[in-house]
């Protein structure tokens, strides 16, 4: 019974940190997409009118690596799921919870700082304004995917945590080389014992037998 309730955690963890995947990988597929756009932005851009010292598209470059980190996490998350072992187990719970706590530093502060803009740099490439138009005109379904992508990574620690509780595959857990008997290790399925060895006195034959078949022997001939 537990094997199967550990397998079905597993696999659930599997599925819910594959959401975490997918968004990773719109992040980054949207930022390829950004990056495009600006080096036609760039091309097309007259040599004297194209500034030299322009700053560095930090919005796409953040949204690229936000993307990479959940993807990373992603593979983590699966590793550990696999496995079921504490340290891969820990590692994963922590990421997602350093994750959190940015989502929610960064939520705070747009909620509570009417000056919030201010504290991004400049963005030369306008698709942190864009982006900020769009989150604007459709908050409610944005609002609704915050609080989906949130309750995933929830719901991640949390089946995480109960896999770390169940502890680690029961036959995986062998004390040492000397528990490994022939008849759990089935590529040892046709293992021979070796026969026993008895330590003692060596026979030899007595005198008197080898005088006596050298008096017959000499008689023959």
């Amino acid at each position: 019974m537990s094997r199967v309730l550990r397998s079905c955690i597993q696999s659930l963890l599997k599925l819910v940190n594959s959401v975490i995947g997918m968004v990773g990988i719109a992040m980054i597929l949207y930022g390829c997409w950004m990056i495009r756009v600006w080096q036609q932005h760039m091309d097309d851009t007259p040599p004297p009118f194209a500034p030299l010292d322009s700053p560095a598209p930090w919005f796409i470059y953040t949204f690229l690596g936000l993307g990479v980190t959940l993807c990373v996490i992603t593979c983590s998350g699966h590793i550990a799921a696999e496995t079921a072992n504490g340290c891969c187990l820990y590692s994963y719970v922590l990421f997602v919870f350093l994750l959190l706590m940015l989502e929610a530093a960064v939520t705070l502060d747009v909620f509570l700082n009417h000056n919030w803009e201010e504290d991004f740099p400049e963005d030369p490439t306008g698709n942190f304004k864009d982006f900020k138009d769009f989150i604007r005109s459709n908050f409610e379904m944005c609002k609704w995917i915050g609080l989906s992508v949130v309750s995933v990574q929830g719901l991640c620690m949390f089946l995480a945590m109960m896999l770390k509780a169940m502890g680690p595959h029961p036959e995986r857990c062998y004390d040492s080389d000397d528990d490994y008997t022939p008849d759990r290790v089935p590529l040892l399925k046709n293992y021979v014992h070796p026969p026993p060895y008895v330590v003692g006195d060596p026979v030899y034959g007595s005198k008197g037998d080898s005088c006596s078949v050298r008096i017959n022997d000499k008689t023959k001939r």
